[in-house]
Order: C-alpha cells, then structure tokens, then sequence
C-alpha cells in the first residue's frame, strides 16, 4: 500500500447548553480565560422502540476578549454553539493522583437566544485571536 497522506485535522462543533455560570479568571500575565460547562444531548430510540436521551458533559475554555464577552453575555442554561478544537491536559491533583482530560479550546461561541425582545439577529462570539496562540499549561490559573 502506497504512503497515503492524512490530513490533520482537529475541529469539534457542538450545541448545547450551559452547565453553570462562565467562569473568568486572568493568567499571571494578564490574560483573559473563562471556562464553562456545557451540555450536550442526543435523543435515540432503544432496541424497545422507546426514546432515550444521552447527555454528554464537555469542559469548554476561551481565551482573550472571546473569554470576557462569554463571562459577560452567557449564564447557567444558555444556548450555544461552540467550534473549537479538542485539547488533552494532565495534572497531579492534591493527592498526587495523574489526572486527565480532554476539552475543547473554543475558537467561536454563538448565542442562540435573541439578546432582546426587539432584536432580530443572534450574536457571535468569536475569538480575535487564533487558539494556537493560547498560553501553555504552566501559565493557566486554576
């Protein structure tokens, strides 16, 4: 079999809701991010012929001024859409137990919910700043 070239690509689209209020914080350096929850179901018959739903759970983090209009715009339950690309991270936690996850690193937030009554478009969120210049994990505060 001949050496076939496989593209790299690494991109998550999502609807959902979410899970808590952002959360923002500043890294040392003084940039913005804010992480937040976000819930994601599915609706699927079972082998019975009755409908089920599936709830998936996803850690999201923005970065820059995505981060702060995010804290500023979303609360608990708000509707979104997220593109990002996935990101796995290792830590220790306090008992010295290695620790990993795997979340996505929005490059864009879209409001699904109209901001106002009068108000006839939805609002995007996008990040200014392309993911690929977010910080390492030695700069991130929590």
């Amino acid at each position: 079999m001949a050496d076939i070239k496989v593209p790299s690509i690494n991109l998550v689209i999502l609807s959902g809701r979410l899970t808590a209020p952002p959360e923002l914080r500043y890294t040392p350096s003084g940039r913005a991010v804010c992480k937040f929850g976000l819930a994601v179901s599915r609706n699927f018959k079972n082998q019975a012929g009755e409908w089920q739903e599936d709830t998936l759970f996803i850690n999201v983090t923005t970065w820059g001024q995505l981060a702060e209009r995010v804290n500023d715009k979303l609360t608990k339950g708000s509707p979104v859409v997220v593109e990002g690309r996935l990101q796995s991270r290792t830590w220790e936690d306090s008992m010295g137990n290695k620790r990993k996850t795997i979340e996505v690193i929005a490059r864009s937030v879209q409001m699904l919910e109209k901001l106002g009554a009068t108000e006839e478009t939805y609002e995007p969120i996008v990040d200014e700043v392309p993911p690929e210049t977010s910080p390492n994990e030695d700069d991130l505060p929590f």
